[in-house]
């Protein structure tokens, strides 16, 4: 196991490389001057280009990138062009923030999505099983911002059940993580019932319905044990992308994270942060994956990690 470990925290540096190469480029795509920004509108073109100069934005782009890239080596994710902070405590400030919301979704996404799988294997073409997999399908398809501001007006402003934006208590994490972990749930729901419905069908399965053991062991330890694999993958995945999606969810219930610091990073292009951020996130997706892959081996001891 922790040969496995070692050899997978070893295989991310490349692809961190790719990354930082990826948003270098993309980055510097993007139309605009961010010195000119940041001088304002009544600069002079002297002025621009002493900000140009200290920023280093004066240079090629080799010697930017290899400039950035042993900063990053070093730990060390530049500084703001805004607020002339460090960008890795600007994202560390955050960042508690955006975990905890993706950690709130994540269990929201697994709890729903499961239960809704099991039911609907179990109960397979009858109306309860079409049902579930209907609001699946709106679930998927639903735009999360739109659901966002249908949970904050229905339950915050109308009912006043929650807090309408902000964070800071398990009252104001209960409607963005459900905004954010209900396209989850549906994919989750969708993959539980497929996976379910290979296994019960499985010779052991009927073997252990003739003994006469209970409907509910049959479910839950030996049908669905043995189809955890393909929805740990799922469930890993959106852990992924809920990280790196809460941009809009931030958005709408104004909560001060990652999302919000990206998207204002954007607007003043500024460069540093961007990058920082996406690093950050790439790192903590590659990290996610990782412990998928050892979780499968505590769920399934024939899986050997190669």
């Amino acid at each position: 196991m922790a040969v496995y470990i070692l050899r997978r925290l070893i295989q991310t540096i490349p692809v961190m490389l790719g990354v930082t190469i990826v948003v270098f480029l993309i980055m510097q795509l993007v139309p605009g001057d961010p010195a000119r920004l940041l001088a304002g509108e009544g600069a002079s073109p002297e002025q621009i280009e002493a900000i140009r100069v200290s920023l280093g934005l004066d240079k090629s782009l080799i010697e930017q990138y290899l400039k950035y890239l042993s900063q990053v080596l070093q730990g060390d994710l530049g500084k703001s062009m805004v607020t002339n902070a460090p960008v890795l405590e600007e994202i560390m400030i955050r960042l508690p923030t955006t975990v905890e919301l993706a950690c709130a979704s994540i269990f929201v996404a697994v709890t729903l999505g499961l239960l809704a799988g099991i039911v609907s294997a179990t109960k397979q073409n009858t109306w309860a099983d079409m049902s579930l997999m209907v609001v699946a399908l709106i679930g998927v398809s639903m735009p999360s911002f739109w659901m966002g501001l249908m949970l904050m007006y229905y339950f915050s402003v109308e009912l006043g059940l929650f807090p309408v934006a902000g964070w800071g208590s398990l009252a104001h994490m209960v409607l963005p993580a459900i905004t954010l972990g209900s396209g989850g749930a549906a994919i989750i729901a969708r993959m539980t019932r497929s996976s379910m419905l290979e296994v019960i069908r499985q010779d052991y399965i009927r073997t252990a319905r003739a003994k006469g053991v209970s409907e509910f062991k049959i479910v839950f330890k030996h049908a669905l044990k043995n189809a955890l694999i393909p929805i740990i993958t799922v469930v890993g995945l959106q852990f992924g992308t809920l990280l790196g999606g809460t941009v809009i969810t931030e958005s709408v219930f104004a909560i001060n994270g990652v999302g919000q610091l990206v998207i204002n990073a954007i607007r003043t292009r500024d460069l540093p942060m961007v990058q920082g951020i996406v690093l950050m996130v790439s790192l903590i997706f590659m990290l996610v994956n990782m412990g998928v892959d050892i979780l499968y081996r505590t769920v399934n001891k024939r899986v050997e990690l190669e």
